[in-house]
């Protein structure tokens, strides 16, 4: 019996998603054969994970070197740029004063346009939509002060009644502008542009729709309205950004699939931004300083083309994942560009690593679209986890050293340490990246038994069922895993349970704490692997009994 129990530790999760009751059979032979050897899996042996089902090893693909947030000018460098600045200044005021004025007469009128109307349920009435057009040529006079005097277009839009929904590449605030002025489109928009000053007025007149991208009913909401406005000629194109955000023109970023559940057919348009000296992308770079160069250039090129017609596949039911993916690759042939998968979840990571001053923040981009798509990640979790890995002080090149790593997760040198360690170093090489904790992280998180795992283990923690664990309790609980820790390593591991600062873990600090730190729980595999051997054994005497 306890051979098979040895047996059952190896060869499968010592947690089970089926909740049937123990059942032990006894089998007595009549022949003195010795019985087969046990047959260790040196894998499983050293894979502190195999109690929740984890396999040895996960996937992490090739990090890419695009950079697709990058400003290839940031900075005002060669003596032309210079001389073109000194020349362009007083023409800079002219162009400040101009924009200042188009801005408050377009603001007056669109205040005008929407006083006293309180359907917004229904399209905007006919005189006020011609009101708005007093803003549409505000807004192009805006284009004109910012240097765009002429706008090369290629192609037409198509009839609304054969594609209501126009997609484009994003790569700066300009689209949203020339787009207001060409096509006075309803523009689906992040809900944090309602409260910005001016602009959150010009886009209601546009009868916006507004999204939380990381609220589900929200975009469940934003959906259902997108196919509501879409689907009646009486509402003006609706206008996406597949992307979610900008880009630098260089790629196409992976599209978000708002425009293509409804399954009307959608026109792709492309937005280029032909440059020398002064790059007009909006990535890693402020909207001040990128105004300010815009108004002290001679002329800034941008071109529109709008493509063919892209509809859905009827006859192969095809769905909106494949539709995406097929517009993306018309939009980025258009282009002579590649798609990768980067996300806004990407500039999440960028804009926090140069928030925590990363001399390259870039590095730590890691394709966010495959990553939620594969393992179910969200953008916010992925910048938690990158906050705990930048804490851990990595190199120059992103690399974290085996004692940072313990630093932060309060751990000592111990055999489940370095097996924790060697777990997310998928190279053997002695250190880690961004990516691999990354991914390693959310391949424990995102495992079936991994809730029930953490629950198990705070019951075994909390000795007499009074819903909280005290420092003892948890020490007793790990030192299977940890012997002979010092008061002080005790306190820091006590610490990183301990949440609210309480001195003692709740529940939910206890769970909490393992999924901010999901490499933890292997800390608890001994006492759970302990306490299901006892039942084994009790189940054994009490049926032979």
């Amino acid at each position: 019996m306890a051979a098979a129990s040895a047996d059952q530790s190896l060869s499968t999760p010592l947690l089970s998603d089926n909740h049937q009751n123990h059942h032990v059979i006894l089998t007595v032979h009549d022949h003195p054969d010795p019985p087969p050897p046990l047959i260790h899996d040196s894998n499983r042996l050293n894979n502190p994970f195999s109690f929740i089902g984890a396999e040895e090893g996960f996937q992490v693909p090739e990090s890419s070197t695009i950079d697709p947030f990058r400003n290839y000018t940031p900075k005002i460098e060669g003596l032309y740029e210079w001389v073109k600045i000194v020349i362009c200044l007083p023409i800079a005021l002219a162009r400040l004063l101009l924009f200042g004025l188009c801005l408050m007469v377009g603001y007056a009128t669109t205040r005008l346009a929407l006083y006293g109307w309180k359907d917004k349920e229904n399209p905007m009435p006919t005189w006020r939509s011609r009101l708005m057009w007093v803003t549409r040529f505000c807004s192009r006079a805006i284009l004109f002060s910012f240097g765009y005097h002429w706008i090369k277009r290629r192609g037409k839009p198509a009839p609304r009644k054969i594609a209501p929904i126009i997609v484009s590449n994003h790569v700066s605030y300009i689209d949203p502008i020339f787009f207001f002025y060409e096509l006075f489109p309803t523009i689906v928009s992040s809900e944090s542009h309602d409260s910005m000053p001016f602009v959150g007025t010009i886009i209601r007149a546009m009868q916006v729709i507004y999204v939380d991208r990381f609220s589900r009913s929200s975009r469940k909401h934003a959906v259902n309205e997108i196919k509501r406005k879409a689907s009646s000629n009486r509402f003006p194109r609706v206008l996406l950004f597949p992307e979610g955000t900008t880009s630098n023109g260089r790629v196409v970023l992976s599209f978000q699939l708002g425009a293509f559940i409804p399954g009307y057919p959608v026109q792709p348009v492309i937005v280029r931004y032909p440059y020398v000296h002064f790059d007009q992308s909006w990535g890693n770079i402020s909207i001040a300083k990128l105004m300010f160069r815009m108004f002290l250039q001679f002329h800034n090129f941008m071109e529109v083309e709008y493509l063919p017609v892209v509809s859905p596949h009827e006859n192969r039911k095809e769905n909106a994942t494949h539709f995406a993916h097929r517009t993306g690759r018309v939009i980025a042939s258009a282009l002579n560009v590649v798609q990768t998968s980067h996300s806004y979840g990407d500039f999440m990571l960028l804009s926090k690593a140069a928030e925590l001053n990363q001399e390259k923040p870039s590095m730590y981009m890691v394709e966010m679209a495959w990553v939620q798509s594969s393992l179910h990640l969200r953008a916010l979790e992925a910048v938690d986890f990158l906050e705990i890995f930048l804490s851990m002080n990595p190199n120059q090149s992103g690399y974290v050293e085996f004692h940072d790593f313990l630093r932060v997760l309060r751990l000592k040198p111990c055999g489940i340490s370095e097996k924790m360690f060697e777990y997310i170093d998928v190279l053997k090489i002695g250190k880690i990246t961004f990516k691999q904790f990354l991914l390693g992280s959310a391949h424990i998180l995102k495992q079936p038994l991994f809730r029930q795992a953490c629950e198990l283990a705070f019951s075994e923690c909390d000795v007499n069922g009074k819903n909280f664990i005290l420092k003892q309790e948890l020490q007793d609980a790990v030192s299977l895993s940890i012997p002979n820790l010092s008061c002080d390593e005790m306190n820091g591991l006590f610490s990183l349970f301990d949440l609210d600062s309480d001195g003692r873990i709740s529940k939910d600090d206890f769970i909490s704490c393992l999924r901010r730190y999901p490499l933890l729980v292997s800390l608890f595999a001994p006492k759970l692997l302990h306490t299901i051997l006892s039942m084994d054994d009790h189940s054994l005497i009490e049926e032979i009994s």
